[in-house]
């Protein structure tokens, strides 16, 4: 099977990632959602908030709606990430399947994966040291340094220059006469 073109691999690859990225749409939408539901009841506790834990932040404590938003919207921000980087990759497999890997936008999109890859890592690790700060002792989340997501960063970055040359090539392929 030809990994290039209509009918490869990446066209194939391309469909996944369009249903991914329609998924990720509605699961952000529905935690959009949850999150403004929960700030909404906040102000009536004893609807429901009163009956939910919050076991897997291991939270037991005052202004549970609250954290509970906080987490839904973090959660959220999370999936917005993760559509910047499905939404590059639909766009990087759309320029394989006409058989263009070194289309110029690649790089760009690269780069952007690449950066969103890196902020999500430091959101979480910035939302891990806060939950240290704000939240009683035993309350945490997230979890340390997650080296296997810098190195995928870092090949990322590289595959972009790679990218980067394999279009400067090109280019100097079609002003050669």
């Amino acid at each position: 099977m030809r990994a290039l073109g209509p009918g490869s691999v990446s066209s194939f690859l391309k469909v996944i990632l369009d249903f991914f990225f329609y998924v990720l749409w509605a699961v952000a939408g529905v935690l959009a959602l949850a999150a403004l539901l929960v700030l909404l009841l906040s102000f009536k506790p004893d609807l429901i908030l009163d009956k939910v834990t919050l076991e897997a932040l291991k939270y037991a404590g005052p202004n549970k709606a609250l954290v509970l938003a906080a987490a839904l919207v973090a959660a959220d921000l999370y999936v917005a990430g993760t559509i910047i980087i499905v939404g590059r990759l639909r766009r990087i497999f759309r320029t394989l399947i006409v058989g263009d890997p070194f289309h110029p936008e690649n790089v760009r999109r690269l780069r952007v994966i690449a950066a969103t890859l890196a902020v999500l890592e430091l959101g979480r690790n910035a939302a891990k040291a806060l939950s240290h700060m704000l939240l009683p002792p035993g309350s945490s989340i997230g979890g340390g340094v997650n080296l296997t997501t810098w190195f995928a960063v870092l090949v990322i970055v590289v595959l972009a220059e790679v990218f980067r040359e394999g279009a400067r090539l090109r280019r100097d392929a079609e002003l050669t006469i």
